[in-house]
């Protein structure tokens, strides 16, 4: 046999096995979690891009929790890490506001989700209305079923 064939038979089969392939893999994660959106504006409606904004926690309202800078839109982003009123100051050439942001419980029920008493008593009474009905359409149709 031909040595040179011999060799490249060889190389091809050594050059053909399957070798992982070296890359960069990604990996992403996400977190839900629930943020507060700050929104700057002139009386205008031009963003207030850039301004400076100071956020202020509940238990020490003296001392900034957070300090930044908003977007091009005037967009901020921050998440709470306890209930009560955050104090939210924003700036930005001599303009600016002074925002106080309540912050509940987690699970906590919005206001208008909340039902007052004289809703209770006539989502109650439907219920009952509605057991009553069925009790009585199934009675009437046994009676019938037995004549």
């Amino acid at each position: 046999m031909n040595f040179k064939l011999v060799i490249s038979l060889i190389f091809c089969s050594v050059m053909g096995w399957q070798t992982e392939a070296i890359a960069h893999g990604a990996i992403v994660e996400h977190k839900i979690i629930q943020a507060v959106e700050i929104k700057a504006t002139y009386n205008s409606g031009e963003p207030m891009a850039n301004a400076q904004i100071t956020v202020y926690a509940p238990d020490d309202p003296a001392t900034p929790w957070l300090q930044g800078t908003a977007d091009e839109l005037g967009r901020f982003m921050f998440t709470p890490d306890v209930v009560g009123s955050w104090q939210v100051k924003v700036r930005q050439a001599g303009h600016g506001e002074f925002v106080s942001i309540s912050i509940g419980e987690r699970g906590q029920k919005s206001p208008l989700s909340t039902v007052n008493p004289l809703q209770k008593l006539a989502m109650t009474g439907a219920v009952i209305w509605g057991f009553v009905g069925t009790a009585l359409f199934f009675s009437r149709h046994n009676k019938n079923a037995h004549s």
